[in-house]
Parts: structure tokens; C-alpha cells; sequence
């Protein structure tokens, strides 16, 4: 529970709305016990056809005789005392304490009477028309605390949507912040069901906390002290049961966690199903495979299914505790307090139980009080499932929350030369398993304005070479220098402010074609904007094409646009931002040959003044790079011109497929 803890905790700091809600469940809570303590004037009085001031009258007539028979038993027992042998003077003095004991406790009921008179005075002289009261103020008092409960359900959501509207934007802060390495060990479907799923259990959790798991326990907290106040030793004896039934219940709550967590986690899993399903049903399709994806998705619903069984035969275990501890206690005070008012006895077994023989009235009032704690433990019982689930879902919330990134700023930055000079490689090595190598020993020196090309086959390390430039990983060894400054010696915003990404994948937002062209550049002009999407030749289909121009909404990945109209979109992006270091990672691979060939026109005139790095597989392509990288299986395998490679390596022939001459 301790993350859950530290979920109340952020509640807890809204100080005021927690004092309202305390205050109200205080309140419903009292008009819950005085409404049921209402059965001890109708029983004892008006169902003796008295009216409340003749039945307070009666009572202290009763404990003024009781009292005067007290105080001559105990003069009785004084003048025996001082006529007593020494032998029999012990159990005498005893018989003078439990006299001196019962006169104290009918001093204090009479007390109780001289107190209540004045208010019971005020009520009516005759026995219907106090039940006319009585009724009255019972109805009143619902009335009354059904208000103070409507209040304090709505404090409470309000309470509990605040805290969560607080930890999900918390949450997805810290997402942010995550390294790239952890968005592999934690999948897209697992990080929603986090945003989402466990972040609404959680808010449910908080709510059912500070609003019924408040209340209620007040109730009857209430209920007890009536109880109580009727006779503590018959309570005491009637709770007897209610550390087993604690045990039980203890052991159904770790159960229940467990049990939830199981069933979020497999939930996640149909969320990842779900996510991946949806982002490639062209595939799907287009390979008759949705049998088999219908088979994967109903295997694990099938185990979703079983885990939320296992939940409901846990939380059906719950109730039926509660509520034979319920009865039990109800008939364990039936026996007791029947014997009592029955044969009008103050002892049990020995065991001494109230002062003076309890009334009608007084047994009736302890039932309805008994009975006013079961009710809100039965709806008690039906909360303790989303108690446990939002403490399973605290736990998975906070484990992304609570995860350091690795990646950070160092403590004392040291600021990068503008414009940048050189970038040096210097024997770098990296893994993303431990037992599998990706990078081993690569140097490389880079001069400013230079375009480097890096070709090999796919998993040789291209990727994952440029990816250590702008620090979406760190090296296991070696260093990045950009003019003799380690990477790790400055601040990531400074870094990656400089450098400009086209990657393969044309990553756009569900935004407007201006606010995708300036996500990189958002203090940038409308004039701007449109300036680079006429440079990355984009300007004439968003114009010509797109409703409403560069005001369209592209939709969720831009599914409005085609493949290499996302990628001229996200080339104007990298053109508006107009990095130092701009990193092409087979940028033009989904533009046709006439835009392909206008494009590289612009890129010819865009990577002048800056260094730039290819990944490509195009010769087409190659014709900006002033030098080549060919890369093998982790390493580099030769550094030159197009042509001297040509002439030399057949692993870049090989990649090129057709003479750089030929495609020049």
C-alpha cells in the first residue's frame, strides 16, 4: 500500500477540500446514529403509552428508589462491619464496594435524567403526539444528512479527479523523460494501459478512500459509541469474533492484489495486441492472416477472462465474511441481552454487565445500533476490489514513475562552439543486449559543413551510430566529441537544439500542416513556415490538394496524406528548424523520382553550411556525400569517395546495385 500512500499523500495536500470532506462524513455519520438512537424514546415511552416527560419522570423516580435502597444497604452493611468478628471483616468491606459502585452508577444515571430533562421537557404531553415528534425528526435528520452525503460524494470525486488529473500529467511528464532504451523494455500498449487503465483504477481508489472507506468506518464509529453508551461490556463480548474475520479478510486482500495486478498486466498485453493489430491491417489484409490474429487476441482475452475470475470469486469472498461477522455478533447480543432484559439481570455468568437492568428500549437501541455498523461494513466489503486494485495500480504507475532516466544533463554543462566544427568518433562501442554487440571500435572524424554518407546492411549499426549523436543512447565506451567537448559534458536541450532528424518513418501529428512544419520552431512566422515547405517542395500539394491548405488537420500519422507527402512535410521541419547537424536516415526513400530529384537540389544547397549525415542505400542519393562510411557487422569496413569505393569495395558495389557512374 505504500504506493498508494504516496497517491493519497497528493490529495492530502488539498488540505481545504479534505477538511470539507472529513466535516460532511462527520456529519452523515451522526445524523446516521441519532436517527437510530430515535428507537429508544418509541420503545421505551411512547410504546408504554407515555409521553417523553412522563417517561423521564418514571426513570428518575426508579433510580431515586434504587438509590435510596442502595444507600440503606449500605448503612445495613456499615453497622453490621462494626459489629463483625476481624475474620469475616474482608468480604464485608468487598459487599460495601460493590454497594458504594452501584449507588456511584445510579448517582450518574440520575445525573444523565437531571441533565436530559429541560429538552425532554419540550416535547409533547401526550404519547402520539410524541411519536409525531419523533417521526418528524427522524425524517428531518434523513433528510438532512442525504444532503451532507450528496456533498461529500461530489467533494470526494472532486478530490480524487484533481489527484489524478495532477499524477496523469505527472505520469506523462516522466514518460518523457524515459531513455530510449526503456521505451523497448516497456511496450506502447503496457505504457497506455498505465496512462489510462491503472491511472483510473487508481483515481476509483482514491475516491472509494477518502469517500466511502471515510464514511462509513465513521458510521460506525458512531453506531459503536451508542452501543457503548448503552452498555461497553455487552459490546465488548458481541465483537469477540472480529479479529478472525480481520484474519480472513487480510488474507483475501493480498489475494486480491495479486490478483489484480495479474489481470493489468494481461490487459496490457491485449492493449499491445490491439495497438499493433490496427497499425498494420494493410499487412493483415493484404496476407489473409486475421484468423490467426483473432486466435493471438482470444488467447489473451481468454487469460484476461481468467484472471478477472479468479478477482470475482476473491471479492465474493468478502461480502459473505463481513456479513457472518455481522451475525454473529447480532446473535451473539440476542442471547446475551435477551437474558438480561428478560430475567432483568445486571451480571453474565459472573461477569458483571451494566449497572442497572437494561430496558426494552435500551436492548432495542443496542440491535438497531448493531445492525446501523453492519450495514456500512457490508458496503465496505463491496469497496475492498477497487481498494486493492487501485493499490496494484499505484505500484504499476509509480514503477514507470519512480524510473531514473540515465540519459541526463550533466552537473556542470559545458556549453557548445557555434557553429560547430569537428565531430569525432573515437573508438565507440555500444550494445543493446549485453551478449550482442551493435558497435565495436568505430572512430570516425567529421569536419564542419562535411556530408557523410553511411551505407552496409541492415543491423550492421547505421541507425544506431547516428542515434548516439544526439544522445538518444550513451556509449558503453569510447567518446562523442563535437570540438573537443565530450556529449556527456553538455546539456541534452543544447545538443539536440542543433541537430535536425529526417528519419524513414515520416512522423507527423494529428495537427495542422503548419504546426507539424514548426513542432521543431514553433516561435516561427507563417511566412517561414511556408518558405520551407516551398524548399522541401511540399508547398504546391498543400495549397492545390489539402482543403484547407496549410491549416488542414493531416489525422492521427497523417492517414490523410500519402507516404512521401508526410516525408516532405517532416523535410521542411528539419529545414524551418535549420540545424548545425542535420541527420537524413533514408529520407527520401518514399518520394518519387521527380520529387526525389527536386529535393535533392534543395538538400545540395541546404547541406553547404552545415554537416550533415546519410543513411541510404540510393546511388541517386549518394552524389551529395563528399565522403562514404561502409559498415559491416559493427564495424567500419572502408571510409572514401563514391568513386574510390566503387573501384575498390565490393560490399559498397554490392549495396549500390548499379554503377555510381551510370546513375550519375
Amino acid at each position: 500500500m505504500s504506493n498508494f500512500s504516496r497517491a493519497l499523500s497528493i490529495a492530502l495536500r488539498m488540505r481545504v477540500n479534505v477538511a470539507a470532506c472529513v466535516a460532511t462524513s462527520l456529519l452523515v455519520a451522526s445524523f446516521w446514529a441519532l436517527n437510530l438512537a430515535a428507537v429508544w424514546p418509541i420503545v421505551d415511552a411512547v410504546m408504554q403509552n407515555m409521553s417523553v416527560p412522563q417517561w423521564v419522570d418514571s426513570q428518575a423516580a426508579e433510580i431515586q428508589l434504587e438509590i435510596a435502597g442502595h444507600e440503606s444497604d449500605r448503612r445495613d452493611l456499615w453497622r453490621r462491619a462494626a459489629l463483625t468478628s476481624p475474620e469475616n471483616y474482608e468480604s464485608l468491606r468487598w459487599s460495601i464496594y460493590a454497594t458504594n459502585e452501584k449507588l456511584a452508577g445510579a448517582r450518574r444515571r440520575l445525573a444523565r435524567i437531571d441533565w436530559v430533562r429541560p429538552y425532554a421537557e419540550k416535547f409533547p404531553d401526550t404519547p402520539f403526539k410524541t411519536l409525531g415528534v419523533v417521526c418528524a425528526a427522524v425524517l428531518i435528520g434523513t433528510l438532512v444528512k442525504n444532503v451532507f452525503r450528496v456533498l461529500n460524494v461530489v467533494l470526494v470525486a472532486r478530490l480524487a479527479g484533481r489527484t489524478a488529473l495532477e499524477l496523469r500529467n505527472e505520469f506523462y511528464r516522466r514518460v518523457l523523460r524515459l531513455d530510449m532504451a526503456d521505451f523497448g523494455d516497456s511496450s506502447r500498449g503496457d505504457l497506455m494501459t498505465r496512462c489510462t487503465s491503472d491511472l483510473d483504477g487508481l483515481q476509483l481508489g482514491i475516491q472509494v478512500m477518502l469517500g466511502d472507506a471515510l464514511r462509513e468506518p465513521l458510521k460506525m464509529i458512531a453506531c459503536f459509541i451508542g452501543a457503548a453508551f448503552i452498555s461497553w461490556r455487552l459490546l465488548l463480548l458481541t465483537i469477540v469474533v472480529a479479529p478472525v474475520a480481520g484474519l480472513a479478510i487480510s488474507y483475501l486482500s493480498k489475494a486480491l492484489k495479486r490478483a489484480n495486478r495479474r489481470a493489468m498486466e494481461e490487459l496490457s498485453s491485449i492493449y499491445e495486441t490491439l495497438t499493433e493489430t490496427l497499425g498494420a491491417i494493410r499487412v493483415i489484409k493484404a496476407f489473409t492472416n486475421e484468423p490467426a490474429e483473432r486466435a493471438r487476441f482470444n488467447a489473451s482475452a481468454q487469460t484476461f477472462y481468467r484472471r478477472q475470475m479468479k478477482i470475482a470469486w476473491y471479492s465474493s469472498l468478502v461480502s459473505p465474511t463481513t456479513e457472518n461477522l455481522g451475525v454473529m455478533m447480532v446473535v451473539l447480543a440476542a442471547v446475551s441481552g435477551g437474558y438480561l432484559v428478560l430475567n432483568e439481570q445486571t451480571d453474565l455468568l459472573g461477569v458483571p454487565i451494566s449497572n442497572a437492568p437494561l430496558t426494552h428500549g435500551q436492548m432495542s437501541t443496542f440491535f438497531a445500533m448493531l445492525v446501523g455498523m453492519s450495514d456500512p461494513a457490508r458496503r465496505l466489503s463491496g469497496l475492498f476490489n477497487a481498494v486493492q486494485r487501485a493499490s496494484a495500480s499505484a505500484d504499476r504507475v509509480y514503477e514507470i514513475m519512480d524510473r531514473e532516466p540515465r540519459i541526463i544533463d550533466p552537473p556542470k554543462p559545458q556549453p557548445i562552439k557555434s557553429p560547430i566544427g569537428v565531430i569525432e568518433f573515437q573508438n565507440i562501442s555500444f550494445r543493446y543486449d549485453p551478449e550482442k554487440p551493435v558497435l565495436t571500435d568505430v572512430s570516425l572524424t567529421v569536419r564542419r559543413g562535411e556530408t557523410i554518407a553511411i551505407v552496409g546492411p541492415n543491423g550492421c549499426g547505421k541507425s544506431t551510430l547516428l542515434n548516439l549523436l544526439p544522445r538518444f543512447y550513451d556509449v558503453d565506451s569510447g567518446a562523442i566529441l563535437l570540438d573537443g567537448v565530450d556529449l556527456r559534458d553538455v546539456r541534452l536541450r543544447d545538443l539536440r537544439k542543433r541537430i535536425g532528424i529526417v528519419s524513414q518513418q515520416a512522423m507527423v501529428f494529428n495537427e495542422s500542416v503548419s504546426a507539424n512544419i514548426s513542432y521543431g520552431a514553433p516561435a516561427a512566422t507563417q511566412e517561414q513556415i511556408e518558405e520551407a515547405a516551398r524548399q522541401a517542395y511540399a508547398d504546391g500539394f498543400i495549397i492545390n490538394k489539402l482543403a484547407h491548405g496549410y491549416d488542414t488537420v493531416i489525422g492521427p500519422g497523417g492517414n490523410r496524406l500519402s507516404g512521401g507527402q508526410r516525408q516532405r512535410i517532416t523535410l521542411a521541419r528539419a529545414i524551418l528548424r535549420d540545424p548545425e547537424i542535420l541527420i537524413l536516415d533514408e529520407a527520401t526513400s518514399q518520394i518519387d523520382v521527380e520529387s526525389e530529384r527536386l529535393i535533392h537540389q534543395v538538400l545540395e544547397k541546404f547541406t553547404r553550411t552545415r554537416t550533415t549525415f546519410l543513411i541510404t542505400h540510393r546511388p541517386s542519393t549518394l552524389t551529395l556525400a563528399d565522403r562514404v562510411v561502409v559498415m559491416d557487422r559493427g564495424v567500419i569496413d572502408d571510409i572514401g569517395t563514391p568513386d574510390e569505393l566503387l573501384a575498390r569495395n565490393e560490399l559498397f558495389r554490392s549495396f549500390c546495385h548499379i554503377s555510381y557512374r551510370e546513375s550519375a
